[in-house]
Parts: C-alpha cells; sequence; structure tokens
C-alpha cells in the first residue's frame, strides 16, 4: 500500500485588509489560490511518497508602493508582510529546513533587478517562494536534515 504522507504550514499577513494574492502550487497543481489574502490558513496536502521529485512554489502578487510606508530617511516603518510558519511533513517540524532550502525569487516590486535570495519566514515583495524536495520523504529528510 503507498503511502501519502501529509504536508503543511500557515500562511498569515501583517495587514487583512491590504489585497495581496497568494497562491499555492505542488509543481504545476494549485492547492490554494486568494486574491486577496484575508485571514490565517493552514495550509495542508498529500503527496504520493513514491520515487518522484516535487516543488512547493508559492506565488504572492499585488503587493505595490502604497503598501509601504517609510519616514523621511527612507526607513521602512510600516510594510505589508506575508509570513509563512509551521512547515510540518507528516509531524515533523521542517521550519529550518524550509528556510535553508527555499529559494525567494523577486525584484523588489519592480524597483531593481530580479534576484534570488534565501526566504526567512516572511515575504514582503510580490515573488515566488520555491521548495524542492523528493520522495520517499522519509529518505529525502534523512538526507537532508
Amino acid at each position: 500500500m503507498q503511502q501519502t504522507p501529509q504536508i503543511s504550514f500557515d500562511i498569515n499577513t501583517s495587514d487583512h485588509t491590504a489585497e495581496i494574492a497568494v497562491a499555492v502550487f505542488i509543481n504545476d497543481d494549485c492547492i490554494f489560490k486568494t486574491l486577496h489574502y484575508q485571514w490565517a490558513q493552514k495550509i495542508q496536502f498529500s503527496i504520493s511518497d513514491d520515487d518522484n521529485e516535487y516543488e512547493l512554489r508559492i506565488e504572492i502578487s499585488g503587493k505595490n508602493a502604497n503598501h509601504t510606508t517609510v519616514d523621511s530617511e527612507g526607513n521602512i516603518v510600516k510594510d505589508v508582510v506575508i509570513q509563512l510558519s509551521n512547515f510540518d511533513m507528516d509531524g515533523i517540524d521542517i521550519n529550518q529546513l524550509f528556510q535553508e532550502k527555499s529559494v525567494y525569487t523577486h525584484d523588489f516590486n519592480g524597483t531593481k533587478d530580479t534576484i534570488e535570495d534565501q526566504f526567512f519566514g516572511i515575504a514582503g515583495c510580490n515573488g515566488v517562494i520555491s521548495f524542492k524536495f523528493s520522495t520517499p520523504m522519509y529518505l529525502w529528510l534523512l538526507e537532508n536534515m
């Protein structure tokens, strides 16, 4: 009998009135999408545990200059961000591993060239957070933890 491990994580925002869109994909399948992220949400899904490659992709869009307040010296004093936390693979906390292995691709909301950055749990720009892993999941965890 084939196993179907569960993966879950939480999404939240610093401002539930801001019209920020979030979409979550596993490979090319959209498993969650909202055009206006309004409340904290736990995302949960199952995967096949046979020999496969996966990409968990979280896409953020809709953020603009009005969502960030700066002081007279250009320091950010208020910002709308998307918070991603509590990453779990079949009951195993993988927050640290998710941050180490994820790539956050963004262009500072169109103000600079596109970069690939490490992800630290908070997305302050439109962009894509990508986390690649493979199955069997427990073997991948043993090799990467």
